[in-house]
């Protein structure tokens, strides 16, 4: 008897597994993904609880100590320990502290490119205890000095290539008496400050801790900027606590202290700075740091690092697809990319010709409270969700009406949930587990990102401004930003989906989809920026048939726009804002441009036609 009934427990837990697997085949992953983000969820608690305050900061210096003779930084023909990191940055701190007289809580902007310099900078002002404002570099003007406005910055430190750009709105700046520094031996102008050779004459001696004695987990560490595709860049407020749980997803990814990862992205960005470079300091591994992504540098550059992670973003994985296939293509270590904005087409391309890396797709936004990790490397998901998602903080996806821009609400004002398969506006609520610290100086841009009363009386919620879907297995699909998703003729129109479609003529090598507004009619109409495969023409007809098989008439592009480049931000994100606004006026644009015509295809656009267009004699 006792024989079997232990005979029946034993074969009972043989077939518990493939129980389980019927009823969920991603148990497995679900429970790595699992037991990974309560580890993460513990270290986490732990650090909130030490005293002093344990930083990014405080994780860098266990590891200079630990491991002084790794490699942290590879830079062109350069290499550079965890401690020569540590020692640099000490006196970088020190010529700061004495020449800029930097005190604890201080904000100082850094207006530098993609070097060793960044991280240097960077790490002396955490010593200092100074909050590190990170402008994108590429940005001038007036958009510069709202960044500056933006946070306060009593210093900022330059690159010596930037002096230009800085010399462009030195006078405003001195009159808000903001020191600037330049990364540079000497400098001849009145109001710019060398540094370089301040840094040279400092002391690499530790700093004391007591000079950041009163930062903690809610103090701000930084502000990075949103990208400003639809207007001035907002300056997002991370504090340590988003600083510590962004540097957490390398390890939900399932990157390992040996690893060596390649970043290109700009480390004014969140994902370039707080997953790839404060990621990396976590884990304590190696970073081959790059000024700027190339196509036909990256493979190479893998191999010469023997790099095996890697960071994407946007239309990056599309940039590789696209360049000359070659015998060495699959001739690498590469075992992982982490990252957002993979296309499900490019997806399949880039592993059918790369080989077997596993691709770890993200949602989240720099200053979101909610995000979502493909653990499972399901093609086209930008996450799973998982259980612990609903303990970590609530979040929904809200029924959305893209022509009045507003959710969508029932007969008692509050929003309504949509069902498993539908579309819907992603919102997180409020709270302690999932807080929002909105933008610096920014109050009127912080309440549109909150959304009150949502299902019942007094609770809030960020809106994340995406419209998502999730399947019957819990895979998150993104579908489209609010406005990018536009109506016409009464129905919702996605760009992605158009652009997906787009995308698979063997002519079109990028494609960009944005509605533009028509005189006389509702809402917009769709239209597209059409980069073609070097050697290829476009061909009307094709193109007309292509979208007349797959599209609705209400989706199909009416306007077609021929670019030699298409316009993207520094992380790669397609700009749709003001092509938008520049609409299809031939006498106001250079670009080839073409008109649907009702069943002839697409012909060129003419000042004939837009007039006739705009008098209302052809109706779209």
């Amino acid at each position: 008897m006792i024989a079997y009934t232990l005979y029946s427990a034993l074969t009972g837990l043989a077939i518990l597994p493939f129980i389980l697997y019927l009823r969920n085949p991603y148990f497995l992953q679900d429970l790595r993904y699992a037991i990974s983000s309560i580890k993460v969820a513990l270290c986490l608690r732990k650090f909130k609880k030490r005293k002093p305050f344990y930083s990014i900061l405080d994780r860098f210096l266990d590891h200079a100590a630990r491991q002084p003779h790794k490699p942290f930084i590879l830079f062109e023909e350069s290499s550079y320990t965890y401690s020569q990191a540590d020692k640099v940055s000490n006196k970088v701190a020190r010529a700061l502290a004495a020449h800029a007289h930097l005190e604890e809580g201080d904000t100082v902007a850094l207006f530098l490119g993609n070097e060793p310099q960044f991280v240097w900078v960077w790490l002396a002002l955490a010593k200092l205890g100074c909050i590190a404002s990170l402008l994108n570099h590429n940005i001038r003007s007036k958009s510069l000095l709202h960044c500056f406005s933006c946070c306060e910055a009593k210093v900022v430190v330059a690159g010596a290539d930037l002096r230009g750009a800085v010399e462009e709105v030195l006078p405003t700046l001195s009159q808000q008496g903001v020191r600037v520094f330049i990364l540079s031996e000497d400098s001849d102008v009145e109001g710019i400050e060398s540094l370089s050779d301040k840094i040279r004459h400092a002391s690499e001696q530790p700093l004391s801790p007591q000079l950041r004695a009163s930062v903690t987990m809610k103090s701000p560490a930084l502000y990075i900027y949103t990208s400003g595709t639809t207007g001035l860049p907002k300056a997002a407020v991370i504090n340590h606590e988003k600083l510590w749980k962004s540097s957490f997803l390398q390890d939900i990814a399932g990157i390992r202290s040996d690893d060596i990862i390649y970043v290109y992205l700009p480390l004014y960005h969140s994902a370039g700075f707080q997953v790839g470079l404060c990621g990396a300091i976590e884990k304590g591994i190696t970073v081959v740091l790059k000024r700027k992504f190339s196509a036909s540098q990256f493979w190479n550059d893998c191999r010469k690092y023997n790099v095996t992670v890697f960071q994407y973003i946007g239309e990056i994985m599309r940039y590789l697809c696209n360049t000359p296939k070659r015998d060495n293509d699959r001739d690498h270590r590469l075992r992982l990319a982490l990252g957002l904005g993979i296309r499900p087409d490019v997806w399949v391309d880039f592993l059918q010709r790369f080989g077997d890396i596993f691709i770890c797709e993200c949602y989240g936004a720099t200053e979101g409270n909610v995000g979502f990790v493909n653990y499972c490397g399901k093609v086209g998901a930008v996450g799973k969700e998982n259980f612990l998602h609903k303990m970590g903080g609530r979040y929904a996806l809200i029924r959305y009406d893209t022509e009045k821009e507003e959710p969508v609400k029932d007969s008692g004002g509050f929003c309504i949930k949509v069902p498993r398969g539908e579309t819907g506006l992603l919102v997180a609520k409020i709270g302690e587990r999932a807080p929002f610290s909105g933008y610096a100086r920014n109050n009127q841009q912080t309440e549109k990102k909150k959304l009150k009363d949502v299902f019942v009386k007094g609770d809030l919620y960020f809106n994340s401004g995406d419209l998502l879907k999730i399947d019957s297995e819990g895979f998150v699909f993104f579908q489209d930003r609010i406005g990018d998703t536009f109506r016409w003729k009464g129905e919702n129109v996605a760009t992605t989906e158009v652009a997906d479609h787009l995308l698979t003529v063997d002519w079109v090598e990028e494609a960009n989809v944005y509605g533009v507004k028509v005189p006389g009619h509702e809402g917009r109409i769709g239209m597209a920026a059409l980069k073609l495969k070097e050697g290829m023409d476009f061909e009307g007809k094709v193109l007309y048939q292509h979208v007349k098989n797959f599209l609705p008439s209400y989706a199909r592009p009416r306007f077609i726009r021929i670019q030699e480049e298409l316009a993207v931000t520094g992380t790669f994100k397609q700009m749709k804002v003001k092509l938008a606004e520049e609409g299809f006026n031939p006498g106001n644009i250079r670009d080839h441009l073409f008109y649907l015509e009702d069943g002839k295809g697409y012909v060129p656009m003419t000042q004939e036609i837009f007039s006739s267009i705009a008098e209302g004699t052809i109706r779209l």
